[in-house]
């Protein structure tokens, strides 16, 4: 599928690809809410590891929930991420993460810094809104 996203980081603010989000994405389409992935198995158990397994494992997740309706990672037009005991490393983690996933072209994302998540163990947690393309026009 091709990336439709219109990404733009307008001329005034500041550059935030550093940071691992861009300020404005849009799509033409459906929307396509995935809630929050985290580290988890099959069960539904965290799986145990440091934030960088944890973060690696979420993002897997977050692909497998894309995946489940015909989406990917060029789809996602926002973010939202969630950090237990938020530090610049691992902002530092994730924005590897992000650059993995997305290249330069980032999806809009709010990262919000938590004392702790659902489940005892979770250090990281992620949700993403999506964009199925429009339909284009019939032949």
């Amino acid at each position: 599928m091709s990336d439709n996203r219109t990404i733009t980081n307008p001329a005034g603010l500041h550059d935030p690809t550093p940071f691992g989000y861009s300020h404005v994405a849009s799509a033409p389409g459906e929307l396509v809410f995935i809630g929050g992935q985290y580290a988890s198995d099959d069960t539904g158990q965290v799986v145990p590891g440091d934030f960088a397994a944890q973060v690696e494992r979420s993002f897997g997740n977050l692909r497998i929930a894309l995946a489940g309706v015909g989406l990917g990672f060029e789809h996602v037009v926002r973010l939202g991420t969630y950090i237990v005991d938020h530090d610049l490393e691992k902002l530092e983690i994730l924005g590897k993460a992000l650059h993995g996933a997305w290249g330069d072209r980032l999806p809009a994302q709010t990262l919000s810094g938590v004392a702790s998540l659902a489940l005892p163990g979770m250090l990281f947690e992620i949700d993403a809104v999506a964009v199925r393309p429009a339909e284009g026009p019939e032949s």
